[in-house]
């Protein structure tokens, strides 16, 4: 049998032939001279990169290590963050309430590594009927092909969840990408409804995976409009054993009264995660920045914050009927956008990074991940003066320099040739 070094894709004009090739192996690189923010600011310092990993941070004046092949970059003074983590995005695209013509494309590589994103947690969201969690790990498993650190949460919207063992126990504890359950729905009118006895199964499931396998075991929860709020994790946390490290309610800046009620939860040990939407003047949310803002402001404890952006989910507005009027489609940009104006607001960066890399990382237990420490993954961002992403490196491996994608997924040259 001969193996052909590009696959053809026969198309009625094909005009660009998809070459197929694997992820190439890490470099072994010499970082000199970034302004380090680890995310605490470190100052200047040298950073040895090689298999993927960090294996030595020194300052500017110390010998580096010497390895053959070596690969020596300059960052003259530019910042260097650790890579942005995204814990909720819609890897397979999300939306689809409108009728199947507004299911959302899946979201390609070059969406997540240009905003400075290399590591994403997946989730089904609405759709997790035709969407399925087999087509889920394999988006997650096609990023990591691709070199991006990818992970999932099982089930979604909908009691019971929708799983590829048949139990959440068995999803989390054999399937090495999933971390815990979501993103379930509630005080929502496109939940299930669910009754706080089913609630809890879910969540005590969720906690004792997670103990088995030495996984996060989170339940990752949508929160809608509903006057409901947060009263079923409240509850779980009056009524039940379950630690309130369990329950991750998401879009909690949805509305001004839910973010208080999340406050609340932060203080009791949960940690609350706010989205990164557009929010119109008016309008009865808080933006990203805000809700960072009052966040810090409270007294809640900083590590139990994150914020993640409901990338390729669909961003909808419904009529008093339920029915969908327009949508918006979230995308992993709006993470880096939100770093940015709250820099602008004169914040310091190494407060406002921790929401977006150690805090996720932790909560999840992404082993490697949201920070700039040897041993620690070499998923990397450079920003230039403006605060815009100029270098991306995942996992050992340039996908970002000067601002030019190096790697795209295999299909987006096609799908732009096409367009």
């Amino acid at each position: 049998m001969t193996f052909l070094p590009c696959l053809e894709v026969n198309r009625l004009k094909c005009r660009m032939p998809i070459r197929i090739t694997s992820a190439p192996a890490p470099t072994p690189t010499l970082i000199r001279n970034a302004s380090v923010f680890a995310p605490e600011a470190l100052g200047l310092r040298q950073l040895l990169i090689g298999g993927g990993q960090i294996l030595w941070v020194g300052s500017p004046d110390e010998p580096a290590p010497s390895i053959p092949n070596l690969e020596t970059i300059d960052l003259a003074g530019k910042r260097l963050i650790p890579g942005l983590i995204d814990g909720h995005a819609h890897v397979t695209g999300g939306g689809g309430e409108g009728g199947f013509a507004t299911r959302v494309p899946p979201v390609p590589l070059s969406r997540f590594t240009t905003a400075g994103v290399t590591t994403v947690v997946g989730v089904l969201g609405t759709d997790d009927l035709a969407r399925t969690p087999g087509e889920l790990l394999a988006s997650v498993y096609a990023l990591r092909e691709q070199g991006l650190g990818a992970f999932a949460w099982c089930g979604g919207y909908h009691l019971p969840p929708v799983t590829l063992t048949g139990s959440v126990r068995g999803d989390i504890v054999f399937l090495d990408p999933v971390i815990g359950v979501g993103e379930l729905a509630i005080s929502d009118h496109r939940s299930s409804q669910p009754g706080f006895d089913e609630f809890l199964r879910v969540a005590s499931e969720a906690h004792v995976a997670g103990l088995m396998s030495d996984k996060a075991g989170v339940l990752h929860l949508h929160l809608g409009d509903g006057v409901r709020g947060l009263e079923l994790v409240r509850r779980a946390l009056d009524e039940t054993e379950l630690p309130a490290r369990v329950f991750h309610p998401t879009h909690v800046n949805r509305r001004k009264a839910l973010f208080e009620e999340a406050l609340a939860l932060a203080k009791r040990g949960c940690t609350v995660d706010v989205t990164a939407f557009p929010v119109d003047d008016g309008e009865d949310a808080w933006s990203a920045v805000e809700a960072w803002e009052r966040y810090q402001a409270s007294g809640a404890p900083p590590e139990r914050l994150t914020i993640s952006s409901d990338a390729g989910g669909c961003l909808p507005t419904f009529d008093h009927d339920g029915r969908l009027c327009k949508m918006e489609v979230g995308s992993a940009h709006a993470l880096l956008d939100t770093v940015r104006a709250l820099l602008a607001r004169g914040h310091a960066l190494e407060r406002v990074l921790p929401a977006f890399t150690r805090n996720i990382a932790r909560h999840l237990r992404l082993q490697g991940k949201g920070e700039i420490a040897v041993g620690a993954d070499a998923d990397l961002v450079v920003l230039d003066a403006a605060g815009n992403v100029a270098d991306v490196m995942a996992q050992g491996v340039w996908h970002l320099r000067d601002g030019e994608v190096l790697r795209a997924g295999l299909f987006e040259n096609a799908q732009a040739d096409r367009a």
